[in-house]
């Protein structure tokens, strides 16, 4: 019998099976991301050291991104115009599918349409709309959109082919709750999905806020920030204009674009900042991080605090304010530690660097229950931290003294609410220290500890 040839397998053909495999596993199991997206990207971002940016753009791509965007009616009107603005009670996003030129003098963006006379609309892209004080610090974008032919755009100066995100660096920042929930988080809820393929033009520009969350902004675009002050023309297949929000410190992983949550989100930031703890169970031994304020809201014992937490066996690391300016090494102190304690506040907000499964106390003041559960409390679940609430009684409190026990202020924070939110920072925000009772806190310490050691032993 005549033997068979040997079958020899053309390398041609390779390529063709691998993605004939990777057409049929995206077709059965189906996630936010596909396989197949996912392996685009790969091979695009592999690829893209070995290109200029003048490589033309996958249009299908920017629009598939763009589309998930918008929804219910704003998506009709994408789909026929490609362009839709959403208007929310906390922000503005505005998408664009199309051409756009970015004029950085006057902050406008130039959307041609040539179905429409010309329409002017105004966005501040910043994601804190019903506050006025925040907003008047960001400067108005303008858009125009339709038909320009009796008044063109002027010529582009840079030519880019990735679509542009326009946000502001102002509003509240300054505050790291602030600089955390109206641009980082609605960053990542806006951009995570293009892999990089964009380019931020940062309104308000501030470097040093740039500066400070550097890695994440590297992480979510390939390209250098666009500072509008060089008063120049940038043109872009696409555009988007504004940031989405979801709540304080929070992702609805069904409204993001992406389908991203929470844990994705602290996972993106254990990548970003190289964090090596996920879990509470990866330390050794018990750290509680204690954040010391020096100016509103400080521990009046706080020495004593320290020896109560070492006497429960917990290895203290006291941080004030300005070390947390410096992300890079203080998101990696944070990941460090078991527990976190603090006074209600901003600083409380380096809750997204713990690792899963640790406690974080926050010490409530005097009138400031509402704000403890709103900013920090409700938010530490979805981030996979367990919380524990210390409120203070009337005498820990420094107004206490000030004031006298049957003083409004102390008896009926309500009624000093109610005359407004300037009225109520005063006194409870700004002009109050606390002098915490050991014995009672050791309560929740102990209670803390208790839930640590049902994740780990510490003792091994």
């Amino acid at each position: 019998m005549e033997k068979q040839p040997r079958r020899v397998v053309n390398c041609a053909t390779l390529p063709i099976c691998l993605v004939s495999i990777v057409l049929v596993y995206a077709t059965l199991f189906q996630s936010n991301d596909t396989i197949f997206e996912s392996w685009g990207y790969s091979l695009s971002n592999s690829r893209s050291n070995l290109r200029s940016e003048s490589t033309n753009i996958d249009v299908d791509s920017q629009e598939f991104l763009l589309r998930r965007l918008v929804r219910g009616d704003d998506r009709v009107r994408f789909d026929s115009d490609g362009f839709s603005c959403h208007i929310d009670v906390h922000y503005d996003v505005c998408v664009a599918n199309t051409p756009v030129r970015i004029y950085n003098k006057g902050l406008t963006v130039y959307v041609p349409y040539d179905h429409q006379p010309l329409v002017k609309r105004i966005v501040k892209p910043y994601a804190r709309k019903e506050d006025e004080t925040a907003m008047i610090r960001v400067s108005p974008v303008q858009i125009l959109h339709g038909n320009s032919t009796i008044n063109p755009p002027p010529a582009c100066n840079f030519n880019h082919n990735v679509t542009a995100v326009v946000f502001a660096n102002k509003g509240f920042t300054g505050n790291v709750f602030h600089e955390i929930n109206e641009i980082i988080i609605p960053l990542f809820i806006t951009t995570r999905q293009f892999r990089s393929r964009l380019k931020f033009v940062v309104t308000d520009f501030e470097r040093w806020l740039v500066d400070k969350y550097s890695r994440v902004i590297s992480q979510l675009s390939a390209y250098d920030v666009i500072n509008p002050d060089d008063r120049s023309v940038h043109c872009f297949p696409g555009a988007v204009i504004g940031l989405e929000y979801h709540d304080n410190l929070a992702l609805n992983n069904h409204d993001s674009p992406g389908g991203y949550s929470m844990s994705d989100f602290r996972k993106f930031l254990r990548e970003s900042y190289n964090l090596k703890a996920n879990h509470v169970s990866d330390l050794r031994k018990p750290t509680l991080l204690l954040i010391s304020r020096r100016n509103t809201r400080r521990f009046l014992n706080e020495q004593e605090m320290v020896d109560m937490m070492e006497g429960l066996g917990f290895q203290v690391i006291r941080v004030e304010p300005k070390t947390m300016m410096y992300l890079n090494e203080f998101s990696e102190v944070v990941n460090s530690c078991s527990v976190m304690v603090g006074a209600h506040g901003a600083g409380l907000t380096n809750e997204i660097f713990l690792p899963d499964g640790a406690v974080m106390v926050q010490v409530v003041p005097l009138g400031c229950e509402w704000g403890a559960i709103t900013y920090y409390g409700g938010p530490a679940k979805a981030m996979g931290v367990r919380y524990l609430e210390y409120k203070i009684e009337p005498e820990e409190s420094s107004l206490f003294y000030t004031y006298g026990k049957d003083h409004p202020v102390i008896k009926d924070p309500e009624s000093v609410s109610s005359k407004g939110y300037r009225a109520f920072r005063s006194v409870y925000v700004d002009g109050q220290d606390v002098k915490i009772n050991l014995e009672r806190f050791k309560k929740t310490l102990v209670e803390a500890k208790k839930i640590l050691e049902t994740s780990i032993p510490f003792n091994r």
